[in-house]
């Protein structure tokens, strides 16, 4: 009986290499960016953090520096209060949904 002997390829295995998936690259109407926001809102439940990342993810994605003028904040300010870890004050939240076109609207849940 012949002895069976596994033949490896002298070829290299082919890399793979992924570009980090960011939501700002994909939020271009007002419609998209306001069922993102929405959509965070309601997975984000009482999390401040996760809805200050998602504005900054739609800050990002309609230009900082423009909501910075707008806002009459700091780029570097938006930055760091949009951020994951950022802690903006209602007044800013407020600010910046005004200046991209949006309304805060409370309903009954």
């Amino acid at each position: 009986m012949a002895s069976k002997r596994l033949v490896r390829s002298a070829r290299p295995a082919a890399t793979e290499t992924f570009s980090r998936w960011d939501a700002a690259d994909h939020l271009r109407s007002r419609t998209q960016i306001a069922a993102y926001l929405e959509a965070c809102m309601e997975e984000g439940g009482d999390d401040p953090a996760f809805i200050a990342a998602a504005l900054g993810d739609i800050a990002r994605a309609r230009g900082m520096s423009q909501l910075a003028r707008a806002t009459g904040l700091t780029r570097e300010g938006l930055y760091k209060s949009l951020a994951a870890d950022g802690n903006p004050s209602l007044g800013t939240i407020l600010k910046v949904m005004k200046a991209l076109g949006l309304k805060l609207t409370p309903s009954a849940a």
